[in-house]
């Protein structure tokens, strides 16, 4: 018999095999879930009584002939008359053949989706394919029906002893790939791992005699009762980590897990594991498998379930979830949403029922479980909801706290003037030690938040809790780090603060960041100086490292304060050795520039109420001329501060030291610190 496949335009096979799959391996997957298909039907028939024949033996063999160039899928299923042949394979399951390739032309994904087109993948691969079928049903001849890729057919009458299907591919040149053993097992690991009949490729091998040999046992390449397939309580935890490693052979034991089991409002089963994510978030996607009645859809899951979700691994597997489709359908499918929105309730529950139960076991995996807890708690507000009862602070002390245990812990003496209540922290304890010291000596604790998304977190929970503010301990002075009372006025005028800063500022090399020079009275046991950065400007810079959009903060240059302590004995010794060597010099100059203040305000006082063509030139002349005079005695002044302080050692020294206690000194700048202190001990 020979025959067209119903379907009227001849576009179908180039459609097929330019546009229906995005990858041309994915024709294994389709042909060998065919032949599982049929299988399962036929195991249905005998449990329905209408099949009396053998099911115990039911295999998938996957064979190839290089010499030949073919390769062969055969099972032992249910097989087909060649009525079936005509209506499943020449009618293209069922749909109106004159109108559904023109509906569907733009639309590959609508055509796999809605039409059962799986077997003429196998089209992309080759220039000619074989069916030899014979049907489970009494007195049935064997057919065998073959086609080029146009729409002609040929089906005859044939021999075939067992009942089943045999699909033959005769690959074309481009596809001679698929005749490697390496590239089939590749691919029947990848799509055919988890399949409910057995799936065969050649025999198992053994080393023997310096090589690999085939034995006499098949090798099956799937488990076909793969853990999620059955009942929690079928299953040890021992149970859980075997099939973990299963999924991925050199990863370290996960942290917990969660065996998903729905039926309603649609079916979901699976098993989602935590595994353990570093602190600087090299975090490896595409670890969660997609599965449709054990047969793999994708691990590109990002858009279908929550971005946090991703970092998670395991196997997700629901009949409800279309196997021929893309990721794009996947993100717009209702149940697929539906899907998604249950399994963030269910992993938050598992970790809150972890929580409740297993408290102990919580805390000491917490480490490596919260950046996942985090990142969650900053991308999906119903997750946030429910993981702030579990979320955990440490504070330096390595003890841990939950939201409402740490905020009855501070509020009665980490509350300022405005009833804000200050969460201090810390990102490095070694760095920082000075700082977590000076707030634990004003009865404050300290929270260590160190990891990647610290930053982001204390901006997340500041705008959720607008009545508590996040400071790092070296954001300033102790003394201001949680102020209690309106601070008291400066301790110096603006002109003193001008005649002492150049002294300090010009000890600070350029290289080392923008400086602000602030003047304290931080008592006489209090630290000669102090470096603090402050907390908007830093936590800006942090953000700008991880959000593209803020890169004007990354682009500034590292701004600080050096407070000075003018109750420190040391520091007063510089300002009095000032004194001693600049104080002549210094009078002077003060002098001639108050004369050249008053002539400047006399001079401006003249201009009031005058348009600026009515002023005569020769003020304005005279005025100019003053200006340029102040600006010159004021730079000769902070030049001779700044050579003082450039040269004088103590000056240096205790700029240094503050540096020193900030990790900030290295290199050239810690070798002359060193040698200047032997200076100033002799």
């Amino acid at each position: 018999m020979k025959g067209k496949i119903g379907v009227t335009s001849e576009n179908l096979f180039p459609i097929i095999k330019k546009f229906l799959y995005s990858d041309h391996d994915i024709f294994l997957r389709e042909i060998v879930s065919n032949a599982v298909d049929a299988s399962q039907k036929l195991k249905t028939l005998a449990s329905a009584g209408k099949f009396s024949g053998e099911i115990a033996d039911l295999k998938v063999r996957i064979s190839v002939d290089k010499e030949q160039k073919t390769l062969k899928v055969s099972d032992n299923g249910i097989g087909m008359t060649a009525e079936e042949v005509e209506k499943y394979i020449n009618q293209i399951a069922f749909s109106g053949a004159n109108e559904f390739l023109e509906k569907y032309k733009n639309d590959a994904n609508a055509i796999i989706g809605h039409f059962g087109l799986g077997f003429y993948s196998s089209f992309m691969v080759s220039e000619e394919v074989e069916i030899i079928s014979k049907s489970y049903k009494k007195n049935s001849k064997a057919v065998r029906w073959v086609c080029d890729g146009s729409p002609e057919f040929g089906m005859e009458e044939t021999e075939k002893e067992q009942v089943g299907t045999d699909i033959i591919m005769h690959l074309n040149s481009d596809s001679l790939e698929f005749l490697e053993e390496n590239r089939i097992t590749e691919l029947l690991n990848k799509y055919c791992k988890f399949l409910p009949i057995p799936v065969v490729f050649g025999k198992k091998k053994e080393w023997k005699d310096g090589k690999y040999e085939d034995t006499d046992e098949d090798n099956q390449i799937n488990d076909v009762a793969p853990a999620w397939t059955k009942k929690p309580v079928d299953l040890k935890e021992e149970d859980y980590n075997s099939f973990y490693h299963q999924l991925y052979p050199m990863a370290d034991d996960p942290l917990f897990n969660i065996h998903l089991n729905v039926d309603y409002p649609f079916n979901l089963t699976g098993i989602l594991y935590f595994p353990k994510l570093k602190n600087n978030f090299e975090v490896q996607k595409n670890k969660i498998q997609l599965y449709s009645n054990q047969v793999f859809v994708t691990d590109s899951v990002e858009g279908i379930v929550p971005e946090f979700l991703t970092l998670l691994h395991g196997v997700l597997d629901s009949p409800d979830i279309p196997l021929n489709v893309s990721r794009s359908y996947l993100q717009n499918d209702s149940n697929v949403r539906k899907i998604s929105s249950h399994i963030t309730k269910k992993v938050a529950d598992r970790l809150q029922e972890i929580f409740k139960e297993k408290r102990s076991e919580l805390e000491e995996k917490w480490n490596d479980l919260k950046l996942f807890i985090e990142y969650g708690m900053l991308t999906d507000d119903k997750f946030y909801e429910k993981a702030l009862k579990f979320f955990f602070f440490t504070n330096t002390e390595n003890k841990l706290f939950t939201w409402d245990e740490y905020k009855t812990l501070i509020e009665s003496t980490q509350t300022d003037k405005d009833k804000k209540l200050v969460y201090l922290y810390a990102t490095n304890v070694e760095a920082q030690f000075s700082f977590i010291e000076a707030a634990k000596s004003k009865g404050y604790d300290v929270l260590l938040m160190d990891d990647v998304l610290a930053t982001p977190l204390l901006n997340h929970f500041e705008q959720k809790y607008p009545e508590t503010h996040f400071v790092r301990v070296d954001a300033d002075v102790v003394e201001k780090l949680i102020v209690k009372e309106e601070t008291a006025q400066s301790v110096l005028t603006t002109e003193e603060k001008n005649d002492l800063s150049p002294v300090f500022q010009a000890v600070i090399p350029k290289e080392r960041g923008q400086f602000i020079i602030d003047f304290q009275n931080l008592g006489e046991n209090g630290s000669p100086m102090v470096i603090t950065q402050n907390e908007f400007m830093r936590r800006m810079k942090d953000m700008s490292k991880m959000q593209s959009g803020m890169s004007f903060y990354g682009d500034l240059p590292d701004s600080y304060n050096l407070v000075v302590n003018l109750s420190h004995p040391l520091v007063k010794k510089v300002l009095d050795e000032k004194e001693a060597v600049l104080s002549s010099d210094l009078a002077n100059l003060r002098t001639e520039l108050s004369k050249l203040k008053d002539q400047k305000n006399s001079l401006e006082k003249l201009k009031e109420g005058k348009k600026e063509e009515e002023v005569p030139q020769e003020e304005k002349d005279l005025l100019n001329e003053t200006k340029e005079k102040i600006t010159k005695v004021e730079a000769e002044k902070r030049e001779k501060l700044e050579q003082f302080g450039a040269g004088n050692p103590l000056a240096n020294q205790l700029v240094d030291l503050a540096f020193l206690a900030n990790n900030m000194l290295k290199g050239e700048a810690l070798a002359n610190f060193v040698k200047r202190s032997i200076e100033l001990i002799q």
